[in-house]
């Protein structure tokens, strides 16, 4: 299907329902700078705007400019990170900021090909910077816009796949309007995310239902087709929760490649739990990342008499205001809590 330019345009439609409904007062819109947009996207895939805005809030006063990213510790931005998942990201949008700093005079670049070019921004990602802090217009295919072209065509198959993506950037592309690209590329994804949400879609108050082939055609809760199942592996960690005498705790930073990768986390419990005396153990809990189960079973523990276990770049105790500056993956987080409450003594 390929969009006819008339004067009720898919864009004109769109553009006069984000003029009423659409979300205009969010906080990287104001100012909605090059650098307050690439945050918000990153933070932004596959999270909710809600569960983003306090998280984007507390990054901006951390690092509120690229400069001051760019000068930052990994372990600081994974603890601003901490709790939104996905930390590879976090350390790409360090990696970009540096690049910057080195190869960009400290700014991102202008145009999308340069932005694709750095740790973390594809196509998507570069268009929307592009779009919303040059007000140019320029096609985006998030989750959202995905979901509102496969529908608006009727075009099936996983919008994950080669194939389906190639058909629905054209679409996107299609549909841009020739002014407002900053307004389009949010009133698209308002659409997606207020409107042609995933389960329930509100397709009376579309402004572009009335050619939505999938409406027509009776396909809207069959579309998009869903991503084809994946094997989700298993796999059990016994961790160790070790106090010292002063009440801090062991804490080990985690390789860069696999699971919470640069991360700080418990140690892995050995089956000789060398240096330590283990008390008891604790009920284990599961934890769900995308490709993998987790079930973790915690092990109260304390150093050996007499032994030593010295701090190093690696390793080291952390009293509870410490490990506030650390990034800690969230069940983690949430072990340390429950031990500050009293609930493991």
């Amino acid at each position: 299907m390929t969009v006819e330019k008339s004067a009720r345009t898919f864009a004109d439609r769109l553009l006069d329902w984000y003029d009423v409904h659409g979300r205009r007062d969010l906080p990287w819109q104001h100012p909605r700078t090059p650098y307050r947009v690439w945050i918000s996207e990153i933070m932004l895939q596959q999270t909710q705007v809600g569960t983003v805005i306090p998280y984007f809030e507390r990054w901006m006063t951390a690092f509120p400019d690229l400069p001051v990213l760019a000068n930052a510790g990994e372990d600081d931005v994974l603890a601003h990170w901490s709790g939104l998942g996905y930390y590879a990201r976090a350390r790409n949008i360090l990696k970009a900021a540096r690049t910057c700093m080195e190869q960009h005079g400290g700014r991102l670049p202008e145009s999308a090909n340069e932005l694709v070019g750095l740790p973390g921004i594809g196509r998507s990602t570069a268009n929307a910077i592009v779009s919303q802090a040059g007000d140019r217009p320029a096609a985006v295919l998030d989750g959202n816009v995905r979901r509102v072209l496969a529908r608006h065509t009727a075009t099936a198959g996983w919008t994950g796949s080669a194939k389906v993506q190639k058909t629905l950037w054209q679409e996107a592309e299609d549909r841009l309007p020739a002014k407002r690209g900053a307004d389009y590329t949010q009133a698209v994804m308002d659409l997606g995310a207020l409107v042609c949400t995933r389960s329930n879609p509100a397709c009376p108050a579309c402004p572009v239902a009335d050619d939505c082939r999938a409406l027509r055609e009776g396909l809207v809760e069959e579309l998009p087709t869903p991503k084809p199942p994946a094997r989700v592996g298993r796999k059990t960690l016994r961790m160790l929760i070790a106090r010292d005498i002063n009440g801090r705790v062991l804490l080990e930073k985690r390789p860069g490649a696999g699971i919470w990768g640069g991360l700080w986390c418990l140690p892995e419990a050995k089956p000789d739990h060398q240096g330590f005396q283990a008390l008891r153990e604790l009920p284990a809990l599961e934890h769900r990342l995308s490709h993998l189960q987790l079930t973790i079973e915690p092990l109260l523990a304390r150093p050996a008499e007499g032994g030593q276990i010295a701090d190093s770049a690696e390793r080291g105790w952390f009293d509870r205001r410490e490990q506030a500056r650390l990034g800690l993956p969230k069940p983690v987080s949430d072990l340390l809590d429950r031990l500050d409450k009293g609930e493991f003594t």
